[in-house]
């Protein structure tokens, strides 16, 4: 990553904090972000059809948990200088909110909301979440 950054980004020194720059290439490189944040838009794209009484509920649940990965994601990056602990702790936040939706949308699947095929596919994408940070989350 570092020869994406440019120069500037190279000279800064570890402690300091990681900028806008640095997310944005994180959030470019990282092929996990880059598959979490496209299931969240398309689970956000879905759940805007489900009918009007899921809207506050399971429709919300699942926009919110799904984009939680990603934020997650992102804030872990970001302390990662200061803190692996921390940096742990926001990608196992990020971990269960992807189990977390494997829960939702098999609700979606079964109340026939969502195309099985579609959330049988997104599960298996959330499924590979673990998998990713498997190597950082080690006690």
């Amino acid at each position: 990553m570092s020869g994406i950054r440019g120069p500037e980004a190279a000279s800064r020194s570890k402690s300091e904090v990681a900028t806008f720059d640095d997310l944005e290439v994180f959030q470019d490189d990282l092929e996990v972000f880059q598959r979490a944040y496209r299931i969240s838009l398309d689970v956000h794209r879905a759940s805007l059809a489900f009918p009007t009484v899921e809207q506050h509920g399971l429709a919300d649940q699942i926009r919110r948990a799904s984009k939680s990965i990603c934020g997650n994601i992102a804030e872990g990056f970001g302390k990662r200088r200061r803190s692996v602990a921390e940096f742990k702790r926001y990608l196992l936040m990020a971990i269960g909110s992807a189990d977390e939706m494997q829960v939702w949308l098999r609700y979606c699947s079964d109340l026939e909301y969502v195309d099985r095929k579609a959330c049988a596919a997104w599960r298996d994408e959330y499924r590979q979440v673990p998998r990713c940070f498997k190597v950082c989350t080690r006690p």
